[in-house]
């Protein structure tokens, strides 16, 4: 892998259930009592996902086990619709949530993400496109805003933790987040893989 990029893991979600299930008006499904989905640690395991996780292990999900997305996409939500308070990350319901790259670049491809414990291999597959759920979660807008921007379903390749805080990101593709690479990457058709 040629271009690498730090990056900082600013959040990490592991769900037992999907809670955005039925209409947004009803509200999100409620948690039962236990451990939280934000998370400080999260464990791997290739081609299964992580674990705790609602898609761990499903054979229908096995490309799109994990979500991964830049936290710069919540910045721009704020900003172009004007949100003063800050955005829940978990509201987004990405696992992986990183801020310091062009995280919308790894559709299709392979990468790997190492915080310390040794690199996590990846395959980008398909975007992580929003729903309309966004509008009622995090803002009224956020479903448009986010589109192109909602990061990737990747499927691990190896076993291994991740954890919030610095980590280093490697792939075949540039990584460095610049106005060029951000536009371009939002604005170029989807790869279906």
């Amino acid at each position: 892998m040629e271009y690498e990029q730090p990056v900082e893991i600013v959040h990490l979600l592991v769900s037992p259930l999907h809670r955005y299930d039925g209409r947004p008006a009803d509200g999100p499904l409620r948690l039962p009592d236990g451990e939280p989905e934000s998370r400080i640690e999260v464990e791997l395991r290739a081609h299964l996902g992580i674990v705790g996780d609602r898609y761990f292990g499903r054979g229908a999900h096995t490309t799109a086990a994990v979500t991964v997305m830049a936290a710069e996409s919540l910045d721009h939500v704020r900003s172009v619709l004007g949100v003063e308070h800050p955005l829940d990350p978990a509201a987004a319901r990405r696992n992986i949530l990183l801020r310091g790259a062009d995280v919308d670049a790894l559709r299709g491809e392979p990468f790997s993400l190492d915080a310390g414990w040794g690199p996590v291999l990846f395959q980008g597959h398909r975007p992580a496109n929003p729903c309309g759920w966004m509008n009622v979660v995090l803002a009224e807008g956020a479903h448009k805003a986010l589109r192109g921007r909602g990061g990737v379903r990747s499927e691990p390749l190896t076993d291994g933790r991740l954890r919030l805080g610095p980590a280093l990101l490697r792939a075949g593709v540039p990584l460095a987040r610049t106005e060029s690479s951000v536009e371009k990457s939002h604005s170029a058709p989807s790869r279906l893989f």
